[in-house]
């Protein structure tokens, strides 16, 4: 009965522009239509997207020339300037609540990956860092996942063991090196690794560096295999 006094006072906006839209959660046509969420085709390893069709389990160059560490990744939408304020107002902006909207994102297009995994576990953030900006925005898209799936998640079965500087900026081989050796299985959670195929929870693949320095972590701690779910994904 409340919801109309609600929406009058606080009318819906568009999650990205903050235009008027029509419910809660929701995007604006503009923006709809601007951001560019990734469906087939794609490179059936890491996720790139391609333009057309190019067959059945086909790779893009990069994995053919190397497989990743990680199984498969996959990605909701391409980051870019129509998307960026979507991974900003989480990341940077404190507002925590879109991660709910994000988790059921995360959901859909990870469906091939969620069904393949056995632990969600989100790429940590250190301790000074977590504690400048009170929340860990993966571990915040991790705990919204859950929720749409039947997956026992573990927030802390990775830590960082030194702080990073922001990998903003860097090269491929900087961003390599920055993150080399950050990263440790708790010891808590090492039985608990053992054997499992991991869904790994990110915001963002940018060279996919933290992603494959947390994959070997986690490979090296017992798990079986790694499977990669980020919300955005730079290039491509």
């Amino acid at each position: 009965m409340l919801t109309p006094l609600l929406d009058l006072i606080f009318p819906p906006q568009c999650l990205n522009c903050a235009a008027r839209v029509g419910t809660h959660g929701a995007l604006c046509l503009t923006c709809w239509q601007q951001i560019r969420f990734i469906t087939d085709p794609y490179c059936q390893c890491c996720g790139h997207p391609f333009d057309f069709a190019l067959g059945n389990d086909a790779l893009c160059g990069g994995c053919m020339r190397e497989r990743p560490l990680f199984g498969r990744a996959r990605a909701v939408f391409r980051y870019d300037e129509h998307s960026r304020a979507l991974v900003t107002k989480l990341k940077y902006a404190d507002q925590t609540q879109l991660a709910t909207i994000y988790g059921a994102w995360l959901a859909r297009f990870g469906k091939e990956l969620v069904e393949a995994s056995d632990l969600i576990v989100p790429v940590p953030l250190h301790y000074w860092r977590f504690i400048g900006r009170r929340y860990n925005q993966s571990a915040l898209l991790a705990s919204a996942l859950r929720k749409h799936t039947a997956l026992p998640m573990l927030p802390d079965a990775l830590k960082r063991t030194r702080p990073t500087p922001p990998q903003t900026g860097l090269t491929w081989h900087q961003r390599r090196d920055n993150v080399k050796g950050a990263f440790a299985v708790h010891p808590r959670h090492v039985s608990a690794l053992k054997g499992k195929t991991i869904l790994l929870i990110d915001d963002v693949m940018t060279t996919s560096a933290t992603l494959t320095h947390c994959t070997k972590t986690l490979l090296d701690g017992g798990a079986m295999q790694v499977n990669v779910l980020t919300l955005a994904r730079a290039g491509g």
